[in-house]
Order: structure tokens, then sequence, then C-alpha cells
């Protein structure tokens, strides 16, 4: 984006320097002249003093309903984030890897505003507090509005890394024991999900900088190597290597190794297949 900002937190070198990050969007936020958003960029933005106010407020509009209202759920999101400051920090890396990887995103107010695949993920991170913290019944409430809201169903006891990007997020799909680790990108209806109806520890583990094609579906309690890409429509059964490329159905590895985060590039290019069996 060439911002000339220092976001990287001197205290926490794998956080972001918060005040800094939010002085940047007020200023954003300020730019575009169009009468209409103003008011979207007043509440969205420029009326909260910081970034987790701003989220709490943003989470509380977007997840309420009639049974439980939005300043009651944006009190909940920010009970959260004084309880657990590393869940703000988390979705403020987050954004700006979106803003990295995603050439369609001009700004950081963009994907904080408008992007359903960012607030999918961080309405999971607050959803997984309160699973963690015995509130089960209502994680299941905040994980059935997301769904209902955002088209996006990731259970609440699943682990989520930082540095994440759902592009688009639409159908996206995370059963209760995955596992995706920091620097993860996937796109539209991916699964990662169980093979039945056993029980434990069922679900994918997707290690660092792994990049997720449309529509794949990851299933079972296996693991996809950091670095390994995963061309869009494939069904994966079986564990992938890391730095590597698998595509079809059942997905299997084509072409050679290769060096690269593919998630942070998102290069979702294929090397030549041979699709005779």
């Amino acid at each position: 984006m060439g911002n000339t900002v220092r976001l990287i937190s001197d205290a926490n070198p794998d956080g972001v320097d918060l005040a800094a990050l939010w002085r940047v969007m007020r200023t954003q936020a300020n730019v575009c002249c169009d009468v209409l958003i103003q008011g979207v960029f007043a509440t969205g933005i420029n009326d909260h003093a910081t970034f987790a106010q701003a989220l709490s407020a943003l989470l509380g509009d977007k997840l309420a309903d009639r049974a439980i209202a939005a300043p009651a759920l944006a009190s909940l999101v920010s009970s959260c984030l004084a309880d657990e400051p590393a869940i703000a920090d988390a979705a403020a890396c987050d954004m700006i890897a979106t803003c990295e990887r995603d050439p369609a995103c001009p700004d950081y107010v963009t994907p904080f505003l408008f992007f359903k695949g960012f607030h999918a993920i961080q309405s999971q991170r607050v959803a997984n507090w309160l699973w963690r913290n015995g509130r089960r019944h209502l994680a299941y409430h905040l994980q059935s509005r997301m769904s209902e809201r955002f088209g996006v169903d990731i259970h609440p006891a699943a682990t989520l890394g930082r540095r994440l990007i759902f592009d688009h997020g639409t159908g996206i799909v995370i059963g209760e024991t995955s596992i995706v680790e920091d620097d993860v990108s996937m796109l539209q209806g991916v699964t990662l999900g169980g093979t039945g109806k056993e029980i434990g520890d069922r679900h994918p583990k997707v290690r660092r900088g792994v990049l997720i094609g449309a529509g794949a579906k990851v299933l079972g309690a296996i693991e996809v190597g950091e670095g390994a890409k995963i061309g869009a429509g494939s069904i994966v059964l079986e564990n992938v290597a890391p730095f590597t490329t698998v595509v079809g159905n059942p997905a299997r590895r084509v072409g050679t190794r290769h060096t690269a985060l593919p998630a942070l590039t998102m290069d979702q290019r294929l090397p030549p297949v041979d699709y005779v069996i």
C-alpha cells in the first residue's frame, strides 16, 4: 500500500501498533467525498476512539438480531477484547494481510467495513473466547448468526492463526477440531470437514502459508503441510506434503516442489497437469 507509518508494535514484533493503525484508518475514512458513504465512515470509523472500540461496534451491528441487540453484543465484544487484547491485535493483522494480498483492496477501511470474510474471522475469534470460557450456548449463537449473516460457518472451537484472508468468504465451512495456522489464504466455498460420524480429532490441520483454492474440500484428520497449494475444486483426502501443489478429485501432487508461501502471493496458477490416469 505504500504506507509509511510504522505499524509493527515495538512491544510485540508479531503484532501491530494499534494506535498508529487507527490514525491511518481515520485519515483514510476522511478522504472519500461521497456524501452517501460518509455516514458509513462516521458510524464505522470516526465515531470511535480506538480500533478495539470500532471493532466491537462493527461486530455488534453485524451480529445483532431480535434476541440480542447490537449494544449488548458490542459490550460483549468489548469485554472479550479487554480480556484478551491479542484478539484485537490478530484482527488488525488479518486486515493488513488482506490489504497486502488482495489487489481489490485499496486501503485498510475497505476490509474493515465491507469484507465479510474478515468479519467472519473476527466473529469466530469472539465465539472461540466464549467457548473457552464455558459460555458455549452463546458461542453457538454467534456461530449461527455468522452463518446467517456472512454465509461462513466456523465452529467456535476451531483454532485460527493470524494474518488470515478468506477471500470473498461465501460458503467457507470449518469444523470443530480444525487448525488453521498463520498466513493462510483461502477462497470461497472451501470446506475443512470430517469424513463421517467419527468423534474426537477429525478435521484438517492447515499449516502456515497454505493457499486453498475456491471450492476445495479438505476432509478428515489430515495435515496440509506448510506452504502447500490446493487447486480450486480439489477433493483432498490424504496428507499434503509441505511446499507442494495438489489438484483433482481425489487430489494428487502435480509439478515440482516450490519454495515460496503461496498464500502470501495468492498465485493460484497450476503447473501443467497430466490428467491421463
